[in-house]
């Protein structure tokens, strides 16, 4: 297969940008009402909007990409995927128990991986009106204007679990909680503006739930990393990640890694990892 040249990404994100507005569209239509939902086998849950959705990006991206693979939380997962150099991964509604609740912060999760690394990916949070997305070589947006970081003057602000919080705290670090952001799609992107100075997952994050980010941070300069494992890869046979961190200011990188570290452990060959961000 040929390769596409880096210019083409732009192409690509296109593509992911118009179809995350049309998803966008459909997921508002159903938010706020009541709508069916069900629970799968991890316990998380999942709605019918999250399945439309599903279904909508299914049909419109891969009719235009016929070659890519595909790879999204709501679909079975064909392995021949990995067989593709370029992929789409999905998440069509990430933050749906915060959808479900009526909560405005839940997104839609769009990226595509070639050869593990996320060269485009968008963002959009429809209830909020805010899309960020970005190409690989091509910056980093959101509606419309290249993301700056804004500069703060207090202290550190930190969105992490509870048991991270506490971990952080009889370490002594002086910060400030963040704000609760059930869409860890959208928790991560926070850094990039300077709402936030550090976003933490616990482990149990998939691939549709960090890839779309990871390209918007790398383009504003930032890196998401895996505590135990470094720079996450993706469209792989394993798609689960360990516990995550993205930081503003590495300096307390060391800090916040060994405290990730001690409560979540690494997965070494664990094959149990839970998802625990739908």
């Amino acid at each position: 297969m040929v390769m596409k040249k880096t210019s083409d990404y732009e192409s690509d994100l296109e593509l992911l940008r118009s179809n995350a507005v049309a998803a966008g569209i459909v997921a508002l239509g159903y938010f706020q009402r009541d709508i069916k939902s069900w629970t799968k086998d991890n316990a998380s849950p999942v709605t019918e909007a999250d399945f439309l959705v599903d279904r909508l990006l299914y049909e419109n991206l891969l009719s235009a990409r016929p070659d890519y693979g595909w790879l999204s939380e709501e679909s079975a997962d064909d392995l021949i995927r990995l067989e593709k150099p370029r992929c789409f991964v999905i998440d069509p509604i990430d933050g749906t128990r915060a959808f479900m609740h009526g909560n405005d912060c839940w997104s839609i999760s769009l990226a595509i991986v070639e050869n593990g690394e996320a060269v485009a990916g968008v963002i959009f949070a429809p209830a909020r009106n805010e899309l960020y997305y970005a190409a690989k070589g091509h910056g980093a947006f959101i509606n419309g204007e290249r993301i700056v970081k804004k500069q703060r003057d207090d202290a550190l602000i930190i969105t992490a679990p509870l048991a991270v919080h506490k971990e952080l705290e009889l370490a002594g670090l002086n910060y400030i909680h963040g704000p609760e952001l059930p869409s860890l799609a959208y928790r991560l992107v926070q850094v990039t503006t300077g709402k936030i100075d550090v976003a933490i997952s616990r482990r149990g994050a998939q691939d549709w739930d960090i890839a779309a980010a990871d390209i918007i941070l790398s383009e504003c300069g930032l890196n998401i990393d895996d505590v135990c494992l470094g720079k996450p890869k993706y469209n792989k046979t394993e798609i689960r990640h360990g516990a995550l961190a993205v930081f503003s200011d590495i300096a307390i990188k060391a800090s916040i890694s060994e405290a990730l570290i001690k409560i979540y452990g690494c997965p070494k060959a664990d094959k149990n990892l839970e998802k625990t961000n739908e």
